[in-house]
Parts: structure tokens; C-alpha cells; sequence
């Protein structure tokens, strides 16, 4: 019993994984990373897992999208394969006896790739019955383009890459006379010494038979050495080619056929950061942790001098007005550009518009106008799908009137891309007088991914960026992943959204639309921006004392501030990526003023819009005082008002650890839930009965089974988006806004 455990113990395969988990952990963490992936349980927020099983080609999971995802990942399991035999083969000396030594040790090495393909398979078939609503043939065919691709790739690199074997060498040894050459071939530092030999006694041959080590021929340890070196340079090879591939990927990111599934190219970038590591530690042996300190103090170096920069950038404005020009990011120039006289001008020219937009609804016959102000919720792609769905539904219920009588729509992220999106649908048909405005192509298009194009520029796009530069509004800037969003959404929409923010003003000032502010996070200093067609200056600081000099500017009229940097050219899609930088999927966005102000997420600030709408509010309540019945704040949110988070449990060291550092992070949302709750309050007891706040939330059929907050959302997630809005809670507050608008 005692021999055939340990028959069994050194057996190549059970080797070679106890190796890896021995000597090299670290290579070890990017299995754990996909393993982790596509549980959800790494960057479960990000929808990463829906990257690797759902995997979207041409906007659709396809047989194709399933066959090039089943590609990458045989480009990475050979770059495991590749890496690991670079740096175990000196422990492997029979190799360099065995003919096609890498085809050999990729057969042994398997054990690990072999376990995690069929967890994957498990694992993609289930979330595609479940998530995906995909039949089981389907779900079959799927798993015929992964392993298609898989296996292609696998032929190919065999077939091409590694031909070199000890057949080769020595035909070509036996040609070489002059002891120089031998020399140069087989280096005199390949020395005999003893060194940590895998402890194996049988492997697996090409035919997946058992043999015996024993049963090679011998050859001298610097013949073995000198096979080995000629199989670490084709090796290399197929590491530099896989990085050719995914570099020059990223100059394609604007052809959909061209663009790699996101899943696929994060799996091609894996291969190549294995690669980096796996050179690291060959080369430099015991100076590894010197050689990463090194390549980390010389990034920070670029990124210290701006030769290297991480941060993107608005389309449409002008960066290159000379620094005398550009406008100052301190106290001093903020109190002398938003000065009372011009607050009080542009809350005139709001007034004024207001005055419009009533006199509009009256001559249409809606005497009794409510006046709507709309905050909407950031949370990705869910909350854009939810807030369209019930802008588009409580408009089509009151015959368009949620559409007419709206004036302000303010909030964060992804409700926003909702909003805006509504906003400009209602707009195209009330000009084309047709009465399509409520096809469910809409609610599609704007639940369609984005993540895709996002993730699949992170991985190639950026690396390609300081080389790929694009025109975009009459300037010249590089690509990222931020401009590969804004091209996926103009897609989606069908080009509704490619517009610049100036083409929206006369619209607006006319009211033929309702305005729109777009906000984002100021994380210099923590002020908010306001991205508006429409002059906001008397919402950038509070108006309680507008005379005193000194009061706090706590928000940027951004039209106003970069008025010299062509802000009307601004790419709304600029603005609407700005306000929806999810930290880390999306990069910071910087502007050109000095210093440069840096932008991020709108929801760091308010993640729901109140607070803008009800200074709004408050600055326009002389007009709505003498000239307004009712007004109906309408806030969209795609969590519960008063949702009972889990209680926090301090019972582990982890715990106690992390909860202090990431409490206000993870509860981010209740907290500020439960301040607006005061300026609702205070709005209440500004308007008395006249206010009418309606609340619609999101509440999932199953509380466990929310959908995740991405950019990218399954069948079951739209499905129950969908169904929501006739939950009871939720219908009883469509009849409160059917009732005040039929008054």
C-alpha cells in the first residue's frame, strides 16, 4: 500500500501541482482570481463574472462570442504552461531526453488548467439556465464554441510554436565541429550542480500513457540544459506574440467585428502580465522583490511627470489654451466668477423660462400645470433601465404629461443615462409628430452592455492609447476606455445622444425640453459640478445669504468656469461618462483649469440628486409661490428608502479589522438616505401641501437576488426591473402621480 501512495505521489502530474503551490504561490493567484471571478466573489460589484459567462460579441452571446472566449483561454493556459516550464524545467532535467519536451510537459501540467475547465463548464451552463433564460441546447451550443476555440488554439500553438526537440539538436551538434561554435551553443556556465530535481519516477506521454523515467537515455546535464534554453525561446515567443495581439487589438476598439468579447482580452492581458511575472522570477531569481520595487518607483515616476497619465479626459474641450488663460481652481477666483449679480442673473433667466413653460401649458389647455422636478439614482446600467422604465411608463399612463410638465431633471450615474436618454427620445418623436415613443426597442436599448466595451478597452485599449489618437469635436485626443464607453452608448442609443452640450440650450431656454443637469464629484476638494446647457450659477453656493461675500461656493457652473475652453463643444456623452465614473472601471476625468480639477462619480456627493433639487427648489420658490398649485418632486431610486441592511457582525479579526476602515464606505447610501430626509422635510415645510414627493423604488422579486450594480445586466435582471414597477408599493404611487396630473 505504502509503494503505491507513493507510486501515486510521483506521479509527474501530482508533481507538478504540489510544485506550483510549493515554490510559486504567486502565480497561483491568477487561477484564484478567475476561480473567484466568475463565483462572484472578486469585483462582484463590477459584473465581472458576466465578462467570462456571458461573454458578449457584436452586442450578443453568440456560438462566436463562445468560440473566441474559448481561444483566450487556451492563449492563457499555454501561457501557464509556457511560464511554469521556464521556471521548473532545471528541475525537470528528463526533459531535455524526451522528444516535443514542452508537448509533453503541457500534458502533465494539465492537472490544474483540466480541474478549472470543468468547474467553468458547471458553473457557465448554470448561470446561463438561470440568468440568461437560455434553453439547454443553447446552453449546449455555447459550450461547443468555447471548447471549439480552446481546441484550435491548443493545436496551433502546438503545431507552430514548439518543434524543437533533442532529435533537432542533436542532428545539429553532430554538424558542429569547431569548438567555438559548440561553445557559444551549449554555454560553459551550464554547469553540473546540484540543484532542488522534482522527485518523479513515471509521467505521461504523448499518448497519454504512464512511463518510466528510468526509461529515457542519459545525456549529459549540459546537452539537457542546453534542449531546455532552446524551448525557453520559443517560449518567449508566444508570451511577445500574445502581447502584439492584444496591443494591436486596441486600435480596433471602433469596429465591433474586430472587438474582442471584454473576457477574451482580460484573459489575453492575464497571459502576458503570467508572462512578466513568470520572466521576473526566472531572470532574476533572489532579486525579484529589488526588480518589482524597481518597475513600481519608475511608474510613479512617470505618473509624477505626466509622462505617463491614467487620468482621462472630457471630448469636446479645448486643452490647449495657454496656462494664462485657463481658469483658477481656488477661493478667490470661484467667489470673483460666481458673484451675486450673476447668480442673480441667471435665477432671472431661469424664472424667465419657467414663465415660458407655463404659458406653453396653458395654451395647450393644462391650466392647472403641476410643475415635475425629477431626481434620479446612479447605479449602473440598473439604474438607467429602471429610471427609463419609469419615466416611459408613468408618461405613457398620463398621455405624455410627465414628459411636458418635467422642468428640471437632476441626479447621478446611471440613472442619468436613463434620463437623458427619455429626454431625448420624447424630444425626436414630438418633432417627427410620430406616435412611437413608447416601443419596447427603447427600454432595450438602453439596458444594452456596456461593460463589454468598458473591460475590453482597459485591457488593450490603454495600453495602445498613447499611440491611438482620435478627432473628436474639432480637437485631438488619445482613446481610453472612457471614449470606448461613450461610443458604446452613442451606439446603443441609436446616435440619439451624440450631441453637444451647446445643441441642447435653445432647446431648453425654449421649453421644448426639460432641462437637464448633469453633476459629478470634485475630488480635489469634494464640490460638486454641474454640467447644464442652461446657466446654474445660483445653484453653485447656498441662497439663504447670497449678499455675503464670503459664503462658501460649494459647486461649479461648468459652462460658466470653462467658458474660454469651449464648453459648449462638450460631448454631453462626456458628461454623462464624468457623472457616472464608477471608481476603477472608469477613469478620473480631468479638465483643463490650473490646478486641474479632477472629476469622479456624481454619487460620492449625492448619489440620488435631492440635494440639487431641492436647492433648485428653493431658489425658484418666489416664482412657484405667486405663480404654481402644486409641484411633484419625483425621485427614481433603484434601492430602498428605508431597506434594513444586514447588521454588521464584529465577531472575527477580519472583521474587527475592516469594519472601522470600509463602515462608511459599505453604508454610503443609508447615510445619505437618512440626511435627505431633512431637506425633504425642509421642503415640506417651505411649499406646505402645494409639494407632492413620490418615492419609486426598485424592489426585487427575490431580496437575494437583486440585480447587480454594472454596467452590464442578464436576462433575469431586466425581467425583474421590468416587473417592479407593479409591485403594490410601487403601483400605489403611480396612482398618486396618475391622480395629480389628471387634476
Amino acid at each position: 500500500m505504502r509503494n503505491i501512495l507513493r507510486g501515486i505521489f510521483q506521479f509527474l502530474p501530482l508533481q507538478l501541482l504540489v510544485l506550483h503551490f510549493r515554490k510559486y504561490q504567486l502565480l497561483l493567484i491568477f487561477w484564484a482570481i478567475l476561480i473567484a471571478t466568475i463565483t462572484g466573489h472578486f469585483a462582484a460589484v463590477f459584473g465581472a463574472k458576466s465578462l467570462f459567462l456571458a461573454p458578449e460579441y457584436q452586442g450578443k452571446i453568440s456560438f462566436f462570442s463562445m468560440f473566441i472566449l474559448g481561444g483566450a483561454m487556451a492563449v492563457f493556459v499555454m501561457a501557464w504552461h509556457i511560464t511554469t516550464f521556464i521556471i521548473h524545467s532545471a528541475r525537470l532535467p528528463f526533459l531535455g531526453a524526451v522528444r516535443h519536451a514542452f508537448i509533453k510537459y503541457c500534458i502533465n501540467n494539465s492537472l490544474l488548467p483540466l480541474a478549472f475547465l470543468v468547474f467553468y463548464s458547471f458553473v457557465i451552463t448554470h448561470y446561463q439556465l438561470r440568468d440568461e433564460h437560455s434553453g439547454a441546447a443553447r446552453a449546449f451550443l455555447f459550450q461547443v464554441g468555447f471548447y471549439t476555440g480552446f481546441a484550435l488554439i491548443i493545436i496551433v500553438s502546438f503545431a507552430y510554436f514548439f518543434r524543437v526537440d533533442r532529435d533537432l539538436l542533436k542532428v545539429v551538434l553532430s554538424r558542429i565541429t569547431n569548438p567555438s561554435r559548440i561553445k557559444n551553443f551549449i554555454p560553459y556556465d551550464a554547469l553540473d550542480y546540484d540543484i532542488d530535481v522534482v522527485n518523479t519516477k513515471t509521467f505521461l506521454s504523448g499518448r497519454l500513457r504512464i512511463t518510466h523515467c528510468d526509461q529515457l537515455e542519459t545525456y549529459s546535464p549540459r546537452l539537457l540544459h542546453a534542449v531546455l534554453r532552446k524551448h525557453h525561446r520559443n517560449a518567449i515567443t508566444a508570451n511577445v506574440f500574445a502581447l502584439m495581439v492584444l496591443w494591436a487589438s486596441g486600435f480596433f476598439v471602433d469596429t465591433p467585428i474586430l472587438r474582442l468579447p471584454a473576457g477574451a482580452g482580460f484573459l489575453i492581458l492575464f497571459s502576458v502580465v503570467l508572462g512578466i511575472v513568470g520572466a521576473m522570477k526566472y531572470f532574476l531569481r533572489s532579486w525579484e522583490v529589488l526588480g518589482w520595487i524597481f518597475i513600481v518607483a519608475v511608474l510613479s515616476a512617470l505618473v509624477k511627470n505626466d509622462v505617463f497619465d491614467v487620468r482621462s479626459i472630457a471630448y469636446g474641450l479645448n486643452y490647449k489654451t495657454p496656462v494664462s488663460e485657463k481658469p483658477v481652481y481656488n477661493t478667490e477666483n470661484l467667489n470673483a466668477v460666481f458673484t451675486d449679480s450673476i447668480c442673480t442673473q441667471d435665477r432671472m433667466q431661469e424664472e424667465k423660462r419657467l414663465t415660458l413653460w407655463q404659458a406653453k401649458r396653458m395654451a395647450a389647455g393644462d391650466t392647472n400645470a403641476p410643475l415635475i422636478v425629477v431626481c434620479v439614482s446612479g447605479g449602473g446600467n440598473r439604474s438607467a433601465y429602471w429610471t427609463f422604465r419609469n419615466l416611459q411608463y408613468l408618461d405613457s399612463i398620463t398621455n405624455g404629461r410627465l414628459y411636458n410638465n418635467s422642468v428640471m431633471i437632476t441626479g447621478a450615474s446611471g440613472g442619468m443615462l436613463g434620463a437623458a436618454y427619455w429626454r431625448d427620445v420624447h424630444y425626436k418623436y414630438s418633432q417627427d409628430n410620430e406616435q412611437t415613443v413608447y416601443l419596447q426597442k427603447y427600454q432595450d436599448n438602453v439596458g444594452n452592455d456596456l461593460l463589454n466595451a468598458i473591460i475590453f478597452s482597459l485591457a488593450s485599449v490603454d495600453l495602445a492609447s498613447p499611440f491611438n489618437k482620435i478627432a473628436v469635436a474639432g480637437y485631438s485626443y488619445k482613446k481610453d476606455r472612457g471614449y470606448a464607453m461613450e461610443q458604446e452608448l452613442i451606439r446603443n442609443t441609436e446616435g440619439l445622444l451624440d450631441k453637444k452640450l451647446g445643441e441642447y440650450t435653445e432647446k431648453e431656454q425654449n421649453c421644448e425640453m426639460p432641462a437637464i443637469i448633469v453633476n459629478g464629484t470634485i475630488i480635489n476638494d469634494g464640490k460638486r459640478l454641474m454640467v447644464a446647457a442652461s446657466p446654474v450659477s445660483y445653484l453653485c453656493k447656498p441662497a439663504y445669504d447670497t449678499s455675503d461675500k464670503t459664503a462658501l461656493v460649494d459647486a461649479i457652473d461648468f459652462n460658466r468656469f470653462f467658458a474660454k475652453q469651449d464648453a459648449q463643444n462638450l460631448r454631453i456623452t462626456s458628461a454623462l461618462r464624468m457623472n457616472a465614473t464608477f471608481p476603477y472601471i472608469l477613469p478620473v476625468v480631468r479638465l483643463p483649469s490650473e490646478p486641474e480639477m479632477n472629476v469622479m462619480d456624481a454619487g460620492l456627493r449625492d448619489n440620488f440628486g435631492v440635494e440639487v433639487a431641492v436647492r433648485y427648489l428653493y431658489n425658484m420658490r418666489n416664482w412657484i409661490t405667486a405663480n404654481n398649485k402644486r409641484i411633484i418632486l419625483l425621485q427614481i431610486r433603484d434601492t430602498r428608502e428605508n431597506e434594513l441592511f444586514p447588521q454588521s457582525q464584529i465577531n472575527s479579526l477580519g472583521s474587527m479589522v475592516s469594519s472601522p476602515l470600509f463602515v462608511i464606505q459599505n453604508k454610503w447610501e443609508s447615510f445619505q438616505s437618512y440626511g435627505h430626509t431633512y431637506l425633504k422635510d425642509y421642503a415640506q415645510t417651505l411649499f406646505g401641501d402645494k409639494l407632492h414627493i413620490v418615492t419609486m423604488e426598485y424592489i426585487p422579486a427575490h431580496p437575494d437576488k437583486t440585480a447587480a450594480l454594472n454596467f452590464h445586466l442578464t436576462q433575469r435582471e431586466k425581467k425583474d426591473l421590468l416587473q417592479s414597477i407593479y409591485t403594490p408599493t410601487n403601483m400605489a404611487r403611480v396612482q398618486t402621480i396618475k391622480t395629480l396630473l389628471s387634476k
